[in-house]
């Protein structure tokens, strides 16, 4: 069993209770949401400065912290590295949206979903009787959108392991 895996079942141990999975179904994406709409309020004069003849609507922090978490991703699984990279794309596209929108501030609209989610991540963790696991260890924290990712996968029939890393 590669790292991934051990990472995706050790997650799953603290999510058994069906009311709990649903919770994560709705919770851990718009977390993921609201979480790069509060990178991109971060101000990005220093990024944009950097590269101050390109369009810049995509070059802020939440930019950044989509590469990091896919460089992350990247070395524990390509496959699912793919899916999140369409995943996470979709969600600045989203935001960059919602800002045009000027529906409010997008970090408190991120703020807002942010807190409600976690919120809802708690009552999860409380049915289920067991703490959330990036209590344990921080990375579970982006081994979540993961852990739903490969049930996407099982049911397509895509392996979250290359070839090499699968056992027989």
């Amino acid at each position: 069993m590669n790292k991934v895996e051990q990472l995706l079942d050790e997650y799953g141990e603290s999510h058994q209770n069906t009311f709990n999975k649903v919770v994560h179904w709705i919770c851990v994406p718009l977390i993921v949401y609201s979480i790069i709409g509060l990178l991109w309020s971060i101000p990005s004069t220093p990024l944009t400065n950097l590269f101050p003849y390109t369009d810049t609507t995509y070059l802020n922090w939440a930019l950044v912290g989509t590469l990091l978490a896919l460089f992350y991703y990247f070395t524990l699984s390509p496959p699912l590295f793919y899916g999140m990279a369409g995943v996470l794309t979709g969600f600045l596209v989203i935001t960059n949206i919602v800002e045009q929108m000027h529906l409010a501030p997008t970090w408190k609209i991120s703020l807002i979903i942010f807190v409600v989610s976690w919120i809802g991540q708690f009552i999860g963790h409380k049915v289920e009787g067991a703490k959330p696991s990036f209590f344990k260890d921080i990375q579970f924290l982006l081994v979540g959108p993961l852990w739903l990712l490969s049930f996407i996968y099982k049911q397509l029939g895509i392996q979250i392991a290359s070839s090499s890393e699968v056992e027989d």
